[in-house]
Order: structure tokens, then C-alpha cells, then sequence
């Protein structure tokens, strides 16, 4: 909103709530390797989380200290650095996620 000269004017933001974070066995994760726009490098991307951004970053930080790597949590996926595929797929089946290995 601009501008309104209406004194009887309320002005409501159409907020959406967040979503909800699904159960682990609900949720049905891919795991992949990117190389892209990484300068060659190798990381291993977790796609599909759905739920509240604060159980993504733990989700993420669970991952890289079991890996014992870096990475980040943001915009729906995991990025994990290295090439640790077959790793992240077993923890996560471990914690009671549903996920497969997804690309080549």
C-alpha cells in the first residue's frame, strides 16, 4: 500500500502460515550430486523437505556433523559439501526419512 486518505482504512497483509513440517516418514527426500555454477566442485543436495525452515537447518546441521563436512540449509534443500551421497541416504533412512538417490 501507497497512500490512503481514508481515516476508516485498514490496510491487511494477506500472510501466509507457515507450512507445516511433515514426519520423517512422510517426507520423501531426494538425494543428488551438483557440480554446477560450483566452480567444479562436488556437493551432495537433499530436495524435497517440506516443512518449517528451522527443521531443515537442524535437519542440515545433523547431517554435516555426521558427515563432518560443511554446507547450508536454505530454500528447501540441503547442500552438503563433498561427494557423501551414499552417507546422507543411510542417515537419513536411519532417522526414519523416506529418500532414494535421485540424478546420475
Amino acid at each position: 500500500m501507497v497512500y490512503s486518505t481514508n481515516p476508516d482504512f485498514e490496510y491487511n497483509t494477506a500472510e501466509e502460515p507457515e507450512q507445516q513440517t511433515l514426519p520423517p516418514e512422510q517426507q520423501n527426500l531426494r538425494v543428488w550430486l551438483d557440480r554446477k555454477q560450483r566452480g567444479g566442485k562436488v556437493v551432495t543436495l537433499v530436495k524435497g523437505f517440506v516443512g518449517q525452515e528451522s527443521d531443515l537447518v537442524e535437519l542440515g546441521r545433523m547431517l554435516k556433523s555426521r558427515c563432518g563436512v560443511g554446507g547450508s540449509a536454505k530454500d528447501g534443500e540441503i547442500i552438503v559439501q563433498g561427494d557423501h551421497r551414499d552417507r546422507v541416504v543411510e542417515l537419513l533412512l536411519a532417522a526414519g526419512y523416506k529418500c532414494k538417490k535421485a540424478g546420475n
